[in-house]
């Protein structure tokens, strides 16, 4: 408010500034401070959950249930009604800070004690979890009667790992022609629903050929220097004037999935600066910033992401194999076609079975506390090029936070989702030597 006095302006822009300014644009317009671009009241609309659940309800658009609880006995409620595993989340948080997948009553009990700091005050948010689900990211343009695709990017990590930790892929890679075209009039509906002038984000989730809304923010998001650069369109500069009441009508504006050319978006996780930090990716942001890659390939795309990010990629080797239950069906056709590559496969004894039984040849390895040499062992004496290590949903993470923090000291790629694990040996399988073009040379 010092700031609006002393300068006088002609209006004040709150979408540029993430989830900070939305928090005091009430207050900010109830101070007659002149708001530009998407009204304080239709922000609040997307903000408060039981008004955007009546806009969601009369577009008819599916959301994954959820819940609120003030109370233990409350929030224990809410999570037995919509079924585990359950997403519990304190209200008002930044950068999903307390964010936790619950999958029993028990852990749910122990997270509402660990939060109380976090969450004193607030209500905890209970939503349904939808596990092996992909994500995506859209951003989009509106000035009140229109709306403008700028970009819709697939999550690598399935859902449930905040949307800043994901590597990210535009135009997406897995999804079908159908599920697309409901993206892109669930955004449009909502966008002109929520009267937004200037730049909203969404996210979807897609499981069983179904379409889930997770969140819409009606603001600029960290994605927008991303899409901005692959597509070629200066969605920030747009965003800022159509808030002035410019219309989209007045520009010549290129369709988003026009390009010849992939671009992949990789996270910078700092894990060599905190080396007891957990390397499992969750719904708590844990990254300090992000690179590209682009090309006209996904794998070569994701190639440079990777190189960019300060990981080694190694074109053969041994690669050690961990993965739950769930995943042992899926990571056959990853292990072959590593085997194919040329890369040498070890594994637990349960993950080395499933992959023997499948022709795929394996040396069984001892896990951390079960013999020597042991996995951490081989890791520590550089006999490992790669790591893929899923982790056991609610069950101790010991032997995985051990195996994690010996890839950190040894600046050895640690793949921890079998999304992840997929790009990577598509990114392995381009071979071919890397050529420098400009982006305004992919634009050309």
């Amino acid at each position: 408010m010092n700031i609006v006095e002393f300068e006088q302006p002609d209006g004040v822009l709150v979408q540029f500034g993430g989830q900070t300014p939305l928090k005091i644009a009430n207050a900010l317009a109830a101070a007659s401070v002149p708001i530009m671009g998407t009204s304080p009241k239709d922000i609040d609309l997307a903000e408060d959950r039981e008004k955007f659940g009546r806009i969601l309800g009369k577009l008819k658009v599916t959301c994954p249930q959820y819940g609120t609880g003030r109370t233990l006995d409350e929030v224990v409620a809410v999570a037995k009604t919509i079924g585990f595993p359950v997403l519990a989340r304190p209200s008002y948080v930044l950068g999903g800070r307390a964010m936790e997948i619950v999958y029993s009553k028990e852990q749910l009990i122990d997270y509402i004690a660990r939060s109380a700091d976090v969450t004193a005050g607030h209500p905890i948010l209970i939503d349904e979890f939808l596990e092996d689900a992909f994500e995506f990211d859209v951003d989009a343009l509106s000035d009140g009667e229109t709306v403008h695709i700028g970009g819709i990017m697939q999550h690598i990590e399935e859902a449930g790992i905040h949307s800043g930790d994901s590597a990210c892929v535009l135009p997406p890679y897995k999804i079908t022609a159908e599920a697309l075209d409901d993206i892109v009039r669930i955004t449009k509906d909502l966008a002109l629903e929520l009267n937004v002038q200037g730049l909203i984000n969404l996210q979807f989730a897609y499981k069983d050929g179904e379409i889930y809304v997770l969140e819409v923010n009606p603001r600029a998001s960290r994605t927008i220097p991303f899409v901005s650069k692959t597509t070629n369109v200066p969605l920030a500069r747009i965003a800022a004037q159509l808030a002035t009441g410019k219309k989209l009508a007045e520009y010549e504006l290129n369709p988003w999935d026009r390009n010849n050319h992939i671009a992949v978006k990789e996270a910078v996780l700092p894990f060599n600066k905190f080396p007891q930090e957990s390397i499992f990716l969750s719904p708590e942001m844990k990254s300090t910033g992000e690179v590209m890659g682009i090309s006209s390939t996904f794998g070569e795309s994701f190639r440079r992401a990777i190189i960019s990010s300060g990981n080694k990629i190694y074109h053969q080797g041994t690669v050690f194999v961990s993965v739950n239950d769930p995943d042992k069906l899926n990571v056959i056709p990853i292990a072959r076609d590593l085997q194919e590559i040329g890369f040498k496969i070890v594994a637990t004894s349960g993950t080395a079975r499933e992959l023997q039984r499948n022709g795929i040849p394996v040396d069984p390895v001892f896990k951390v506390g079960e013999g020597r040499p042991n996995i951490l062992d081989h890791i520590m004496n550089n006999d490992i090029q790669i790591v893929i290590n899923t982790p056991l949903g609610s069950q101790s993470r010991f032997d995985e936070e051990s195996i994690g923090r010996a890839c950190i000291q040894k600046g050895i790629m640690a793949i921890t989702t079998l999304s992840g694990a997929e790009a990577a040996v598509r990114a392995i399988r381009s071979r071919q030597k890397i050529q420098i073009k400009s982006l305004q040379a992919y634009h050309s």
